[in-house]
């Protein structure tokens, strides 16, 4: 869910801003994150373990209740969101912007995105027995420095544009 939101967010790009460095960042987020998410989908399905993208049933709580947005997907509210994800309004003020304005919420939100992930992994890291997997371990340490990476682009770009 938080990786399918990277790629969401990428996919802006092409029709809200010509700026060539972000179009070509984009490309590299949408493909790192969707060959993850792929990963992902295989680990869990080798194990048995459901791969949709649902929020985990909370008890008590009736899942149809949430509004929809525009978009025709749930918006949840901000306390279910994954570390570094942006909000409902986050997303609707990245669509409906433009150009130079575009282009800092861009980097603003995914820099705030991938903290996120680095957020995860710690968890993952910091939680007994978890990452044993040698498998799991590459893959999350390779996501930790290729978000630590691209986050350095970003905040130059952000720098620049500024």
């Amino acid at each position: 869910m938080h990786h399918a939101q990277a790629v969401e967010m990428t996919a802006l790009i092409e029709s809200h801003t010509s700026n060539k460095n972000v179009r070509s960042l984009g490309a590299r987020i949408s493909h790192s994150q969707s060959a993850e998410i792929k990963f992902m989908e295989r680990w869990l399905a080798t194990r048995g373990e459901p791969t949709s993208q649902m929020m985990p049933e909370m008890p008590g709580m009736d899942m149809s209740s949430h509004a929809m947005n525009n978009s025709g997907s749930h918006s949840m509210s901000h306390s279910m969101l994954m570390p570094g994800m942006l909000t409902a309004e986050q997303m609707e003020a990245l669509r409906k912007a433009k150009g130079a304005e575009f282009v800092r919420l861009f980097l603003t939100g995914m820099i705030q995105h991938h903290g996120g992930a680095l957020i995860m992994v710690k968890d993952l890291f910091d939680t007994a027995g978890a990452g044993q997997d040698a498998e799991l371990f590459n893959f999350a340490t390779d996501v930790d420095s290729g978000q630590r990476a691209e986050i350095r682009i970003m905040q130059t770009m952000l720098g620049e544009n500024l």
